[in-house]
């Protein structure tokens, strides 16, 4: 066995080389891949040179499979549109791919998300009067609601995994219908404006999913952490009983990829 495939050991890796290996694992070879920022990148990238060589990555501000020798520092970075099919733009990113039903898998953020997957990417505290503004959606509605399916990447905080979000920028599985209050499946109150939704949460501690209810489970702990760890940093009853092992640490061949193929300048890596 070539042991460039053998899974490094706690120590051996940061966190941020397993979140990218394990965001890279959710890509499947020939999606089409909509991607953003930082991790993302470093995901998507990836998975081309590994396991999903025929994928192919759009960046929001329009470039369209491009194929980069380095890595770009955002998605408007030239360096996206290295030998891309197409260096468009918002129009042709989001209604001539993603609203058209072209994109297999989304990678999104968010500031706080609840059971059900609903995302807050817009305020904390009231909205008339927050606590905190953040940038809105930026695109993170259409992702979320056009893609076929959608991978969030968060810090795992419990002021982030909330019973409640305080804004529901992207909708999840099921949404609190107003004014009862009632839990809906999120078509009962938006219509049937959705192709997918949310499949995972990825986190510096662990992965989650979400069943046929729609409602989220622990999936896999990382390595270093326990279930007890994750308990304590989600402010709602976590489904641990589906919980499936520990989530596979980067190999050797990955971490090598990431470090002297995918970021040698250090853009993202640290």
């Amino acid at each position: 066995m070539d042991a460039s495939n053998e899974y490094a050991k706690v120590g051996e890796f940061k966190p941020i080389d397993l979140l990218a290996a394990a965001a890279a694992r959710e890509v499947n070879d020939g999606d089409v891949v909509f991607a953003g920022t930082g991790l993302p990148m470093l995901a998507i990238t990836l998975a081309q040179y590994t396991h999903a060589p025929n994928s192919r990555c759009i960046y929001e501000a329009g470039s369209i499979d491009g194929r980069p020798i380095d890595l770009p520092t955002s998605v408007g970075d030239a360096r996206c549109c290295y030998q891309c099919a197409k260096a468009g733009g918002l129009y042709e990113a989001f209604y001539g791919q993603l609203h058209s039903g072209y994109v297999d898998l989304g990678f999104l953020g968010g500031a706080e998300i609840d059971k059900y997957g609903n995302l807050n990417t817009t305020v904390i505290g009231d909205y008339n009067s927050p606590k905190v503004r953040f940038t809105g959606s930026g695109g993170n509605a259409d992702i979320n609601s056009y893609a076929a399916r959608t991978v969030f990447i968060m810090n795992q905080e419990k002021r982030r995994f909330r019973e409640n979000v305080d804004y529901v920028t992207s909708p999840g599985w099921r949404i609190k219908k107003w004014p009862s209050g009632d839990w809906a499946p999120r078509r009962e109150v938006y219509g049937k404006f959705f192709r997918g939704g949310p499949t995972a949460v990825i986190t510096d501690m662990a992965v989650f999913r979400f069943d046929q209810t729609g409602l989220m489970y622990l999936d896999t702990v990382h390595p270093g952490f326990s279930v007890e760890d994750v308990k304590n940093n989600v402010d709602f009853d976590l489904n641990i009983s589906l919980v499936s092992g520990e989530t596979k640490a980067p190999t050797y061949h990955q971490l090598d990829l990431l470090y002297n193929k995918v970021d040698p300048e250090g853009i993202f890596l640290p």
